[in-house]
């Protein structure tokens, strides 16, 4: 049986949302316009407002509906401090630990020569620029733990480190409350290579 036009429009279009197959898609499509309507309504309102509102904080690259972010436009934040990290996601994360009082640079991204991502798609220019800031001391990478993210942070540790700067990564390995016998040999590795004194 073949979709009418419009609501193969709306599978096709649901499809682009991360883990989103053609079964959930399709799925997705048939409860908005079978049960709820009025939230599909309330939902393409939202999406079209954000759409029109929300642009890219001139200073860090995170999502803001002004020219600066929250973070950016915060008093008593930590000067000194740079966490650079590969998405707006991330910023979310590190924010709800509650464990950052710093800055922050979104990449949008991680190196990929092959996916045609390079040093300009990252907004390198602005990073470096970020780096001239005299109360700048310490750049933090957070880029995860991938061979791109891994290829991203040394870039950037280069380009800080030419600077002077302090640089630093993120500790990846073992979660709290984990056990050593589920986790997995790559991440044993990394959590042994990256021991400190205690």
């Amino acid at each position: 049986m073949k979709y009418p036009p419009a609501l193969a429009q709306l599978i096709d279009a649901l499809r682009c949302l991360p883990g989103v197959g053609p079964k959930s898609a399709q799925r997705m499509a048939l409860h908005l316009l079978e049960r709820e309507r009025e939230a599909a309504t309330k939902l393409s309102h939202a999406i079209a407002a954000a759409l029109a509102g929300i642009g890219h904080c001139q200073r860090c690259r995170m999502l803001a509906e002004r020219g600066l972010c929250e973070v950016c436009g915060a008093a008593g934040r930590d000067p000194t401090l740079l966490c650079v990290v590969e998405s707006p996601a991330d910023v979310l994360a590190i924010e709800q630990s509650g464990s950052f009082r710093g800055f922050y640079f979104v990449l949008m991204g991680h190196l990929s020569p092959l996916d045609g991502i390079g040093p300009a798609e990252l907004g390198i220019d602005l990073l470096v620029a970020r780096f001239a800031d005299p109360e700048l001391q310490e750049v933090i990478l957070a880029t995860n733990p991938t061979v791109e993210g891994e290829a991203t942070a040394h870039f950037v540790a280069e380009l800080a480190t030419a600077r002077k700067l302090r640089v630093s990564r993120i500790a990846h390995g073992v979660p709290i409350g984990g056990e050593l016998e589920y986790v997995d040999g790559g991440t044993l590795a990394h959590a042994i290579a990256g021991r400190h004194l205690v």
